[in-house]
């Protein structure tokens, strides 16, 4: 789905999954504004990505999303991310953890105890560029700077917060 194709692509997300509730919608648009991003998401977009991507990016992307994953362009959840963390009168208490998707848990745990990517890839039967992708992703939502940083802030929360698994 384009948001700016004709008739505006935001209108038309509701009536497709209205019609089929299965339906997997994944944006791929030039916009960047949050506000979009957060409209798109809210209505049951499951993947919104910026044209630019390459060909093998966006086949991966849509892997992950008829797999089941919600997909954004890291930098734009990040910036999402720090948008509603920065909201007035709407701090984020949740645990940036809780964000993570079921896969993106799996593979943060694997770096927490010092598994590389491609170790990942082969423990859980992905693609090395796969796990780049849900990387990014997890150090988007975490809004850490590195593996170390994202895998100290799992430990943190799963001691604090998560039954061991």
């Amino acid at each position: 789905m384009d948001l700016s194709m004709p008739g505006e692509g935001l209108k038309a997300i509701e009536p497709i999954l209205s019609l089929s509730p299965n339906s997997r919608i994944v944006v791929l648009t030039v916009s960047e504004a949050s506000e979009d991003v957060a409209a798109a998401l809210n209505q049951g977009v499951k993947g919104y990505v910026l044209k630019g991507i390459g060909s093998r990016g966006l086949a991966e992307v849509l892997s992950l999303v008829a797999a089941g994953e919600t997909y954004v362009t890291p930098s734009l959840s990040a910036r999402l991310l720090s948008n509603l963390s920065s909201a007035p009168h709407s701090p984020i208490t949740t645990d940036p953890i809780r964000s993570l998707s079921d896969r993106e848990l799996e593979v943060v745990s694997l770096v927490a105890v010092g598994l590389s990517n491609k170790q990942i890839a082969i423990k859980l039967d992905l693609h090395e560029k796969t796990v780049k992708h849900h990387m990014s992703s997890i150090l988007s939502k975490l809004q850490a700077s590195n593996r170390t940083e994202a895998a100290m802030k799992y430990h943190n929360s799963a001691k604090a917060s998560f039954p061991r698994r």
